[in-house]
């Protein structure tokens, strides 16, 4: 039975930006009684229930600012090219009590601010207030805005899109630089009547605290992740994107026409997946300490030179765009995917079942709905909804790519694995994808789900190849995809290429799942070319010849249970599982006796099943009826295991007539 890891896991990552302190708790979401328009520019889909004109004039300022803002990055970062595949919808209402029931919550009460930015990876929403002149919200807007549009396709237009092996594999900008243009970049005004643009002005709050508190360490401040404290605790925050703003404004503005060039070599080094340290010592030709001094001589004169660009097309809007009245339905259907993004799940699902109350055939209600029950994992339901997504015609890809995602879901296990996919699973899941492709050929994830079919399925693999580097080609970045290439490499015995790809993935100085799994592809290659090594000595040393290339060697078949982990083994009835906040222990009856392994922490113990009959979810607790097992363990020599006889590798769901000897 062949099983590939899954590596298609449904994300949220739900990043909501607000733009000032917070306060009051909101009241329910009542149902929307004033008249809502509907405008769409070029590059946004405004809706609200303020007037046409505060409406227009919202579309035009983030219009102008996105037309302005990839002029100027592409100027002074070439090759480095924009690019947001992520729909945004802005809504704008008409004051700020409209407003308050459909803010993210802090502490359990609507935050006090004039507006916010919200991504979910498939769609994002901007949120604001007319008529709040004690405010400006533009500010932390644009400033997530050029996160969205740098993180999403910022790559260098030389890349080699067919050819994705022989280019290394774009990661994401550096999070103080990151972090640096977008607090630049929030600050542009366009002036002039769309002809000229005002770079570098000073952010107040930035150079009062560079007044009041000592630098970080360059070396420190280039280190930093989004995981350290200098970027998750207040105290320290603030100064890192103070910081983060001055080095940035410095080498735009302050260090000559050399250090600006310097600073386009570094972020097109970046772009192209080199190391920071290394990108930094090839542009800047100094060493940290160096531009340290400089900066912090820049930074006390605490004089921020500003600078006007002239575009090379003037920033212009659609006055003749036109608006449209919403329905109530829609109305409800816009908001609720609004709260549920924000995490308010329980307001965002009952403005949805308002939405299809009112309209039972409205295609955003069901989408959005079942979304958010994918999210939930509760593919079942998200197969409805999206079938009537579907069904009433719904031109969005991500309905028809969400709904064969839902079935892919339901045939993946505890472990991650997918050991089959059933013929009408295959067929409808292929008639979705079919469509999202239609509809939007540029969607990564439809091939990487096309591809992944016949990789589990075992067949059209060259077909599999090829849209899998499609895939690569529309989002270099994503390690996932990456992986899903090796696998296919290795299912072709193209062992050679899967550890090329696979060496790819476990470079880089910070670590994941996928890395984790690369690790383990690269040990499992060196195997199989080791023992295919050995086979064709040993048919040398017979005189017949290498083996025939028709037979797989052992390793490349789908393990036996039992020959999946490697360490001493127990085969018997699993009782009982034990957990606390990190650990787990297991309880097996073998023949002999009863058996108690401990595992430290959850993550590194895996579960496999090789039956239908066992769920793919386990149940801390009584195990009732037990269920037959091979527990995979090492022995271990700490003092806290001496009441257990083992840590626990793996633990293989099987069948009675399964539990063999290796």
């Amino acid at each position: 039975m062949q099983r590939y890891v899954v590596t298609l896991a449904f994300t949220f990552a739900l990043f909501v930006a607000i733009a000032a302190p917070y306060a009051a708790r909101p009241g329910s979401a009542a149902p929307a009684k004033d008249v809502w328009l509907k405008a769409q520019s070029k590059h946004f889909t405004l809706i609200g229930d303020a007037s046409e004109r505060e409406i227009r004039g919202v579309g035009m300022r983030l219009e102008q600012f996105r037309e302005a803002f990839s002029q100027i990055f592409s100027r002074l970062f070439p090759p480095l090219v924009i690019k947001s595949s992520v729909p945004i919808t802005v809504i704008v209402f008409k004051n700020d009590s409209a407003y308050k029931p459909f803010k993210p919550l802090y502490q359990g009460k609507p935050a006090d601010v004039s507006g916010h930015f919200q991504s979910s990876g498939d769609a994002a929403y901007i949120a604001l207030a007319a008529g709040r002149s004690d405010a400006n919200p533009y500010a932390i807007i644009l400033h997530e805005y050029v996160h969205a549009l740098t993180s999403d396709g910022a790559r260098p237009l030389s890349t080699p899109l067919s050819t994705p092996l022989s280019t290394p594999l774009s990661t994401p900008l550096s999070t103080w630089l990151s972090e640096g243009l977008a607090e630049y970049f929030s600050t542009v005004e366009v002036t002039g009547g769309g002809k000229k643009a005002w770079l570098g002005k000073a952010v107040a709050s930035h150079t009062r605290l560079l007044r009041e508190r000592a630098l970080f360490p360059l070396e420190t401040l280039l280190a930093v992740d989004q995981t350290s404290p200098f970027y998750t605790e207040n105290d320290k925050k603030g100064l890192f994107y103070a910081e983060s703003w001055a080095l940035t404004h410095y080498l735009l503005h302050a260090g000559g026409a050399g250090r600006r060039f310097q600073f386009r070599q570094f972020i097109n080094a970046l772009a192209m997946g080199k190391p920071a340290d290394e990108s930094f010592k090839q542009a800047f030709q100094t060493d940290y300490a160096t531009l340290e001094r400089e900066l912090m001589s820049y930074v006390s004169h605490g004089s921020y030179p500003v600078e006007v660009m002239t575009l090379d097309q003037q920033v212009g809007f659609d006055a003749e765009m036109k608006t449209a009245t919403l329905s109530e339905a829609e109305v409800q259907a816009y908001l609720g995917d609004l709260l549920w993004r924000i995490h308010r799940s329980v307001d965002g699902e009952a403005s949805l079942n308002r939405a299809i109350s009112i309209d039972p055939g409205l295609a955003m209600a069901h989408l959005s709905l079942g979304t958010l029950r994918l999210r939930q994992n509760r593919y079942v339901e998200a197969q409805r909804h999206l079938r009537r997504a579907i069904e009433a015609g719904s031109q969005n890809h991500l309905a028809h790519y969400y709904y064969a995602f839902a079935i892919h879901r339901g045939h993946v296990d505890e472990s991650q694995y997918v050991s089959d996919l059933p013929e009408d699973s295959v067929k409808a899941m292929r008639s979705a994808l079919g469509m999202a492709r239609q509809l939007n050929p540029d969607f990564a994830d439809t091939y990487r789900l096309l591809a992944f079919i016949s990789l589990v399925l075992g067949e059209d693999l060259n077909e599999a190849f090829d849209l899998i580097n499609r895939a690569i080609a529309l989002a270099p970045h994503r390690e996932d995809i990456v992986y899903t290439l090796a696998q296919i490499q290795m299912r072709r015995k193209d062992y050679a290429g899967a550890r090329q790809t696979a060496q790819r993935l476990t470079g880089g100085a910070l670590k994941s799942d996928v890395h984790e799994r690369a690790n383990s592809m690269l040990e499992n290659i060196a195997k199989i070319e080791e023992r295919m090594a050995k086979m064709k000595a040993e048919s040398a040393a017979r005189g017949a010849g290498a083996p025939s290339s028709s037979d797989d060697p052992p390793s490349t078949r789908a393990p036996l249970p039992g020959q999946r982990f490697q360490g001493d083994q127990v085969r018997g009835f699993l009782t009982r599982i034990d957990c606390d906040d990190a650990s787990v222990t297991l309880t097996v009856k073998s023949e002999s006796r009863i058996f108690k392994f401990h595992a430290s922490h959850r993550e590194q113990l895996f579960f496999v099943r090789y039956t239908p009959e066992i769920p793919t979810s386990v149940i801390c607790g009584p195990i009732n009826p037990a269920k037959p097992v091979i527990v995979t363990y090492r022995r271990s020599s700490q003092s806290s295991f001496a009441d257990f006889d083992g840590e626990p590798i793996g633990v293989e769901f099987v069948k009675l007539e399964q539990r063999r000897e290796r």
